[in-house]
């Protein structure tokens, strides 16, 4: 009898050697690259009508994410690995620009938020947004899951240190933000009930003396105003008041494109930052603010999908931290614009006009697409 041969199915050695698509060698989630271009454009045709008619102020939008893009795919190339060995670095010199931004930053409208170097000007909080969370999944990738009190201890300093920091500027709605995308990879880490629990008695505990010792009076008027809005209608309740008036009025068609009172004549301020959906629901009613969240629910779960595939806790956190934060940024804003939360300045993701804001998302999203190319990988 001759010897045996094992020898692969002919179908599976084609399988194996198959090269990989285009998308796979550039790192690209295709389903989300798409639902991203589809968000951006209609961000983009919105704001035409939210800026005035104005195509210079598209153009420049439109660059902004021209360099979003960029940096995004740029991102994707970037192993896991590597994003894990450079976490700490990160954490360190974001805190220092945290820190010079208190000694030397910039100051605009009350605040000093922004570090000036060689004539160019940003904002180290956005990029936090990022660094925060990606170190607090390093330092707990580390370490044994669920993680224990000394642990769960660490990373909320992790998280305090530079929201402390952002608070000072002051920035309360982006150290919020920062401390709730920290927060979230605690979550995904699994921490346990019992002290996700005692965590929400102490902040209610904490409600009274955050009012009294750590809020600003502008800030408590803000929180005043969404209670009782026609307080002070010509004044601090101006915006949710008008706001309210323009979703109201756009029904379920709207009345249509560029044929909006409230923003066309002026009534609604920051209608192409902050109220950009005031403008959307005038103009194309409920209608056109579901096809705006269609593909809002469609991008947060293709992140969620993304890291139940991930093959490690640093990509699971992180996935799943990215997704929540992004989550944030919309319930946020379009809460603040229904009058249902205080006005805090956060914007419309990749679709309100900004710059910075819109890189630090589209480089979040790279990440996203690093870890769903390292799921694609090893499934081969």
């Amino acid at each position: 009898m001759g010897d045996y041969v094992r020898q692969m199915p002919h179908q599976g050695s084609q399988d194996l050697a198959r090269p990989p698509s285009a998308a796979m060698r550039f790192h690209i989630d295709v389903p989300l690259l798409l639902l991203l271009l589809a968000l951006t454009g209609y961000g983009l045709f919105v704001l035409y009508s939210a800026s005035g008619q104005s195509m210079p102020a598209v153009v420049r939008q439109g660059r902004f994410f021209l360099v979003a893009y960029v940096v995004m795919i740029l991102g994707a190339q970037i192993s896991l690995q590597r994003f894990m060995r450079w976490a700490p670095w990160l954490y360190v010199a974001g805190t220092g620009t945290l820190v010079a931004v208190i000694l030397v930053g910039v100051g605009a409208k009350g605040a000093q938020r922004w570090l000036e170097i060689g004539g160019f000007r940003f904002q180290p909080s956005e990029i936090m947004k990022l660094v925060v969370p990606m170190a607090v999944a390093w330092f707990l990738a580390e370490r044994i899951l669920p993680p224990r009190f000394l642990a769960i201890v660490t990373a909320l300093g992790l998280i305090g240190l530079p929201a402390v920091l952002i608070l000072a500027q002051p920035d309360l709605g982006t150290a919020l933000l920062i401390a709730a995308s920290g927060l979230f990879v605690l979550f995904m880490a699994g921490i346990s009930w019992r002290y996700i629990s005692g965590a929400a008695l102490l902040a209610a505990a904490s409600a009274w003396p955050v009012w009294v010792f750590v809020l600003k009076d502008y800030q408590k008027q803000r929180i005043v105003t969404m209670l009782d809005p026609q307080s002070d209608k010509l004044g601090a309740g101006w915006n949710i008041i008008q706001s309210k008036t323009a979703i109201g009025s756009g029904g379920w068609q709207g009345k249509g494109w560029m044929k909006g009172t409230q923003s066309q004549l002026d009534f609604l301020p920051e209608s192409h930052t902050d109220f950009i959906i005031a403008v959307l629901a005038e103009e194309h009613g409920m209608r056109g603010v579901l096809i705006l969240m269609s593909l809002y629910l469609l991008i947060l779960l293709r992140g969620f999908w993304i890291g139940i595939g991930a093959q490690t806790s640093f990509g699971r956190m992180m996935a799943g931290s990215l997704t929540l934060t992004f989550f944030v940024y919309i319930f946020v804003n379009m809460g603040m614009v229904a009058g249902l939360l205080p006005v805090v300045g956060v914007p419309l993701p990749l679709v309100s006009a900004g710059g910075t804001s819109v890189v630090t998302l589209m480089a979040g999203f790279g990440l996203l697409m690093a870890i769903s190319t390292e799921q694609r990988m090893v499934a081969r």
